[in-house]
């Protein structure tokens, strides 16, 4: 599998570094996983070319370009129909909400929505998914990608609590959120520090950590070395235009 970076800032874009959403690959098939803003303009590959996307969560910096890609495959001179998308029921819900009355039957022509939570499992052509409950706010899927024996497992976003360690076990990539390089007693707690990103990849097994979901006022370099003192060897950090070999 090929992973190709779109966007990776928390939170909200900036110029030159789009929100989060990734582009991944296996033989002829090509899933857009995460939706921020920024994203579709960034594909590495004409749009017509995506085979199905794949949402984490209903969070404006994880699904908003859902609505520019509808945009884009409905309203051309070559509509795009029942593209297959997977995500939790609000990620359907919220988008549809935000269209003029009499868009929802067009949404529903443009995507095949198939909701998706805990315990499901899908494949999209050579590549097999697996979906697990995160520790976030609202109802968000991490998700585990296998192809050719080889494993990716994608946070979302999420904080450190709950059974989806399990989901992550053995991988070899762990392409986790790391929103924090420090957090207080009455901070959010549905993100995770670079820290902890790093703590668990070590023991879950996984074989490599890349970073992604930094906000932009941070010091991205610093949250790598936080995650690579806890992972206990080399750590690497999603950047827009990047490509990684799982």
């Amino acid at each position: 599998m090929r992973i190709h970076v779109m966007g990776s800032s928390g939170t909200f874009p900036v110029a030159g570094r789009p929100a989060s959403g990734y582009l991944v690959e296996q033989g002829s098939t090509r899933v857009w996983l995460d939706a921020g803003p920024g994203t579709f303009v960034n594909l590495p590959v004409d749009s017509y070319m995506v085979d199905a996307l794949v949402i984490s969560h209903q969070h404006p910096d994880h699904c908003c370009d859902l609505l520019t890609a509808f945009h884009a495959w409905t309203y051309c001179p070559e509509p795009r129909r029942e593209v297959p998308l997977f995500a939790p029921q609000p990620v359907w819900d919220r988008v549809s909400g935000f269209l003029d009355g009499g868009q929802e039957s067009r949404l529903a022509e443009t995507f095949a929505f198939q909701p998706v939570w805990t315990g499901d499992r899908v494949d999209i052509g050579d590549i097999s998914v697996s979906f697990t409950e995160m520790d976030h706010s609202v109802p968000t899927v991490g998700t585990r990608w296998e192809a050719d024996n080889r494993t990716l497992f994608y946070t979302g976003d999420t904080g450190p609590q709950g059974e989806w360690l399990e989901a992550a076990r053995d991988v070899d990539v762990m392409l986790s959120e790391a929103a924090y390089q420090e957090r207080g007693e009455d901070d959010y707690p549905y993100h995770l520090m670079a820290s902890e990103a790093g703590r668990i990849a070590r023991e879950v097994g996984a074989k490599r950590l890349i970073l992604t979901h930094i906000p932009p006022y941070l010091d991205m370099s610093r949250s790598v070395e936080q995650a690579e003192t806890s992972f206990d060897r080399p750590v690497s950090l999603a950047m827009p235009g990047v490509t990684f070999d799982v």
